[in-house]
């Protein structure tokens, strides 16, 4: 069936979804009442034309500007940069972090021909320089992979000088983790980073 068969090759399209989950989906909308399906499109449809990103943050929001970042209790003198939009999220759950985020919607990789002029670099930049209040610190909280650390030590050069701090967020050893359990890298990572206590 054709029209079945498109559907398949669509939902595929999405991450983390394989052949047989794409056919799985499929199948759950051919059964599903046809009001399911409608809202299922209505959602969607909503969210293409309702969601943009913050014009500060770069993060997705549905007004010009993102509610973190219209938020004056936050720190604004401490900016977070992100790889992506959901990274937020999984920040914020922590309830550790209450500056403010930049998200850069990808990362500098020269092996698959991703520069700073694809990421939003330019912009960080701008923001840092024109920020009020003055950025104090920029913490870089990019992946622990190697285009993450590409990126991370991009941004540390260009960012020194203009704000008193730049930090990287730790790696290590997992809480209730067991250390013969780990990875070499994460092994090492957790003793360059280790704190006074």
């Amino acid at each position: 069936m054709q029209s079945l068969d498109r559907l398949v090759r669509a939902l595929r399209r999405l991450p983390g979804v394989g052949p047989r989950q794409a056919e799985r989906f499929a199948a759950y909308f051919l059964r599903a009442p046809q009001g399911e399906v409608e809202e299922f499109i209505a959602a969607l449809s909503s969210m293409k034309q309702g969601v943009k990103l913050c014009r500060v943050c770069h993060a997705y929001s549905e007004t010009d500007i993102c509610s973190l970042c219209a938020d004056p209790d936050r720190d604004h003198s401490t900016i977070c940069v992100v790889e992506d939009p959901q990274d937020i999220e999984a920040i914020e759950k922590t309830g550790a972090f209450q500056g403010v985020y930049h998200v850069l919607h990808g990362t500098i990789s020269p092996m698959e021909g991703r520069g700073a002029e694809q990421v939003k670099v330019k912009e960080l930049l701008e923001r840092v320089q024109h920020a009020d209040p003055d950025v104090h610190e920029v913490i870089l909280a990019t992946d622990p992979d190697n285009e993450g650390e590409t990126t991370a030590l991009y941004l540390a050069d260009l960012l020194r000088g203009l704000v008193e701090r730049v930090s990287r967020i730790g790696y290590g050893v997992p809480l209730g983790g067991d250390i013969d359990y780990l990875d070499e890298m994460t092994l090492g990572y957790s003793l360059k980073g280790r704190t006074k206590i």
